[in-house]
């Protein structure tokens, strides 16, 4: 692989889709750190990450002081070498979120300048476990929808083909969750899946009452009950239910997946590539999840989450959400309730350039050269 010679920084926030609204918080802005990575070759990898609306410019300013510049004059294709060596650079900082989005967006950019020089598209190159994965619908579960509106989008997902609804929870009570729910599950009937997820927005106690009282509605999984950092709560949880327990939006280490999957903490996995650190961690989660016969159902960036998805024999669901529109050219593939694999090199997402560089905030745009 020719070594590195250039990194261009660039970051777009793109305003969300629908009102996204969940128990603790509203996701009001999708703040995108973007790297493209030009070899000596004139080969290029573009890889990127995101916040819900804080901290994207010390994102920008981690890279551009302390992590771009690093690689230049690397081979490029020595990818587990790099993120070792920007993540011990950046010991101090970590683990956390702000070092975990800047490293994911390089060790994406890395990736996708490997498969696309390999002529491979990424699915395959990091495993080719499958050339499909099913999805399932987010979009119409926020808290703030009526119960009557759930309902009906869940119904037109099942119509298309997906396999399930995600509906947030965290209302002022369990009667008021459990009947929204059950709404849900009276009109989709037993053969759709029903995901829930409270957003780390209850204390141990209060999740195992709720997941009592909800047990009856054959829900898929309660995502995220209790704040990432409780895992002896979720123990108490997981043991406590027969609910399926997911966690790993909010896990920024694999050390902290590690721990949760050897104490019986989660039954799923939730690994997100732009939250674990980019897709060398993450590749190495989902393979220890396999191990523990745990599924793997990952968070958020659907256009990058499908082809990791197909790599990994454990790969189980695809969230839909969809957030790249205004940026790229064309969609994720759709088919019969199924996000296909993307069969172009790199990491499969076309992005549009001049609506990256339309929307760009002048004051992060940099060039990085030797």
């Amino acid at each position: 692989m020719a070594k590195i010679e250039k990194i261009e920084l660039r970051m777009v926030d793109l305003v969300p889709k629908v009102k996204r609204t969940d128990a603790i918080q509203s996701f009001v802005s999708q703040e995108t750190p973007i790297v493209t990575i030009t070899d000596a070759d004139g080969a290029q990898g573009t890889g990127y990450s995101y916040t819900i609306g804080t901290g994207g410019s010390s994102v920008m300013r981690l890279l551009a002081d302390h992590l771009a510049p690093r690689l230049i004059g690397r081979d490029a294709d020595m990818i587990e070498a790099i993120w070792h060596e920007l993540e011990f650079a950046t010991h101090a900082t970590t683990i956390g979120a702000i070092t975990s989005i800047a490293l994911a967006a390089i060790d994406t950019a890395l990736w996708d300048l490997r498969a696309r020089k390999q002529g491979l598209p990424l699915w395959k190159l990091a495993g080719g476990a499958k050339d499909r994965c099913p999805l399932y619908t987010t979009e119409g579960g926020w808290l703030h929808i009526e119960a009557e509106a759930l309902v009906e989008d869940a119904l037109q997902a099942k119509a298309k083909g997906f396999r399930g609804s995600k509906v947030k929870i965290g209302k002022p009570t369990g009667a008021e969750d459990f009947a929204r729910l059950s709404g849900v599950r009276k009109a989709l009937g037993e053969d759709y899946e029903i995901m829930t997820d409270a957003n780390q927005g209850f204390a141990v106690d209060e999740a195992i009452r709720r997941a009592g009282r909800l047990r009856e509605l054959d829900l898929a999984w309660i995502e995220e009950p209790l704040p990432a950092d409780d895992i002896d709560g979720h123990v108490r949880l997981s043991s406590s239910t027969a609910t399926p327990v997911a966690i790993g939006e909010s896990l920024y280490s694999i050390r902290h997946f590690r721990e949760y999957m050897q104490k019986g903490a989660c039954s799923i996995v939730q690994v997100d590539v732009g939250r674990i650190g980019g897709i060398t961690p993450w590749l190495k989660v989902a393979h220890a999840a396999e191990a523990f016969d745990i599924p793997v159902c990952p968070h958020f960036l659907m256009e990058l989450h499908v082809s990791l998805v197909c790599a990994v024999q454990n790969g189980k669901y695809v969230e839909y959400i969809p957030q790249l529109d205004e940026i790229t050219g064309s969609r994720m593939k759709i088919e019969d309730g199924h996000a296909l694999a993307p069969s172009e090199p790199g990491i499969g997402i076309d992005w549009d350039w001049d609506a990256v560089n339309a929307k760009s905030v002048a004051e992060f745009s940099t060039a990085i050269t030797g």
